[in-house]
């Protein structure tokens, strides 16, 4: 293990964004329940439209994009906020 020093742009709650040495951008730190749960999520949505129940897949990749989104927006306004550019 390794310990370093890390810039922390929002609470260091769940989903904090914050920027490792030596990268340019900060990330979002998903802790692992929360991987799991995406996870889960996305293979939902694999098994859905493997049995051909399109609307099923549909809503649960509707659910997930809205959680992603919802993480885009907390990034955008992290690096608004300290007036970062976007990396995308």
């Amino acid at each position: 293990m390794e310990h370093v020093e890390a810039e922390l742009f929002t609470d260091g709650g769940n989903n904090a964004v914050v920027r490792l040495p030596p990268h340019r951008f900060p990330g979002v730190l998903i802790q692992g329940d929360s991987l799991s749960i995406i996870r889960s999520e996305v293979a939902e949505v694999i098994e859905a439209c493997d049995q051909g129940d399109l609307a099923g897949a549909r809503e649960t990749a509707g659910l997930l994009l809205a959680d992603l989104d919802a993480l885009l927006v907390q990034y955008t306004a992290a690096l608004d906020a300290h007036k970062i550019p976007r990396p995308y």
